[in-house]
């Protein structure tokens, strides 16, 4: 019986193919590492022809692991969100590197809408702000400066997608350009409202309609593999946008329950249910799933610098050789010594958007070590999640439990103090990679493995672990007052 579940989890910093069995269980696991491109101060690009090849090699290294193609009744894809691929629908390459959601480069176009009077009625009709962190704007840039997107936009032959839409055009051999829902809501070019994309808004972001795939639910019978790839065709059943997958890996399918994912950004998502969320605290609105035509959505905080400040401390600064060393530096100092860091190496997000912030770090003195900023780096997690907890509260959706999960929520250090920043019990789960894990319920249930995605989350959901509050008030207060004055200076 085919039972197997294959995720495709396409990262910022990496690929990966994850088989799953039914119940949930990790069967086997491939991950390449990808090329950072960073061409100019704020520019991020991938080579998209990389992802795909990398993507390929890691889903043939785990497919022998259920037994073959045969034994697998789905494909689960979960993807960085924004990130943008412009390619040929003819030759089926690429026309110039993606552009990462990280990337700040259309900051100038934003500004340009903002000053004309757009955002306020963006926002309403998007859940989204003008910011470069979204993809219409980044498709427009590759139409005015790249012209060989102009070129194929001239002879129709031009496709616009997100990472997963990409990846299925090219496991089905260029036979469906199609991108799913909570990816489509990440593009400033749908309502929240809408079934497709909006003409209206494409028109304002002079991106072509005829270029855009087609937006469709996030599980079901969605496409199939081309039979040369796996040997038979396979179907596609689940598709999702990073957040939202994680989102559902941590069984957040009732109104009010939330997640945050620490992987390169932070990313908070609070189930809204069938309402629209429209936010006044200069949050998000997403969509969280759609499955048979139905819809749910969420409220959204994203902060663009998470694990990556704890990779610039490795890579850039050599204060650690591997990430896991934070939570040992953290400990083996009583604080920072007044140590604070602003992580804003690519501005800051919500509820600040402020593109223009640059990193800061204050209270350095002939004290501070490697352990200071270690332990400083970390704190930050906690610091910018407080901002987006008082916004979420602003908005009517303060949080009375927070679900972690992503790399950053293996650190112990790190969860327990979220809960004592935030005061609340922060849960993690014992299987810490929820994006993958959500993916492969959204594919399971596609396949028809489950009824729906309560009883997927029922059975495939692993156990839990708990951290309480327990910081003096005035220790945390401290601490934010601190976050405050550094918070001014970036």
């Amino acid at each position: 019986m085919a039972d197997y579940i294959l995720v495709l989890d396409e990262g910022t910093t990496s690929t990966r193919a994850m088989l799953f069995a039914s119940d949930g269980v990790l069967v086997a696991s491939a991950q390449e590492e990808l090329t950072q491109h960073y061409p100019q101060a704020g520019w991020v690009e991938h080579d998209a022809a990389e992802i795909w090849e990398k993507t390929l090699k890691c889903a043939n290294a785990v497919i022998p692991a259920a037994g073959g193609a045969a034994l697998i009744a789905g494909i689960g894809i979960t993807n960085q969100r924004e990130t943008v691929v412009a390619w040929d629908k003819v030759t089926g390459e690429p026309l110039t590197r993606a552009i990462v959601w990280q990337d700040r480069r259309t900051e100038p176009f934003c500004e340009t809408l903002r000053e004309n009077g757009h955002e306020a009625d963006v926002q309403q009709r998007t859940g989204l702000l003008l910011d470069p962190y979204f993809s219409g704007t980044k498709m427009r840039w590759m139409l005015d400066n790249v012209p060989e997107v102009q070129a194929a936009a001239d002879a129709g032959t031009l496709a616009f997608g997100s990472i997963e839409s990409w990846l299925v055009f090219k496991l089905t051999g260029g036979q469906s350009h199609i991108t799913d829902a909570s990816n489509a809501s990440r593009t400033l070019l749908m309502e929240l409202a809408g079934e497709g994309f909006d003409p209206q808004l494409c028109e304002l972001f002079g991106v072509p309609h005829a270029a855009l795939p087609q937006v469709t639910d996030m599980a079901g019978a969605l496409a199939e593999t081309e039979v040369s790839l796996f040997g038979r065709e396979i179907p596609i059943t689940g598709l999702a946008g990073d957040q939202q997958a994680a989102t559902i890996g941590q069984a957040c399918l009732s109104p009010g329950e939330t997640k945050a994912t620490y992987g390169t950004g932070a990313f908070v998502l609070t189930n809204q249910g069938a309402s629209i969320p429209h936010s006044t605290n200069r949050l998000l609105g997403t969509v969280l799933t759609q499955i048979g035509g139905n819809r749910t959505y969420a409220i959204e905080g994203s902060v663009f610098v998470a694990g990556s400040l704890v990779q610039w401390l490795r890579d850039s600064l050599g204060i650690v050789e591997v990430a896991s060393q934070t939570e040992e530096l953290a400990r083996s100092v009583p604080d920072t010594g007044g140590v604070t860091i602003v992580p804003a190496l690519s501005g800051l997000g919500a509820p600040h958007w402020r593109a223009d912030a640059r990193g800061v770090i204050t209270g350095l003195s002939f004290a501070s070590g490697k352990a200071e900023l270690a332990r400083a780096a970390l704190e930050a997690m906690a610091h910018q999640t407080y901002d987006l907890a008082q916004a979420f509260a602003a908005d009517g959706a303060a949080w009375e439990t927070l679900r972690i999960d992503g790399g950053m929520a293996a650190n112990d250090w790190m969860a327990q103090d979220l809960a004592n920043m935030l005061k609340v019990r922060v849960e993690r789960p014992g299987f810490v990679e929820t994006t993958a894990l959500g993916a492969a319920m959204l594919a399971a249930c596609g396949a028809g493995l489950y009824p729906d995605l309560e009883s997927a989350a029922a059975k495939m959901r692993g156990t839990l672990a708990s951290f309480e509050p327990d910081m003096d008030d005035a220790v945390r207060d401290e601490r934010i007052a601190r976050w405050r004055r550094a918070l001014d200076a970036a």
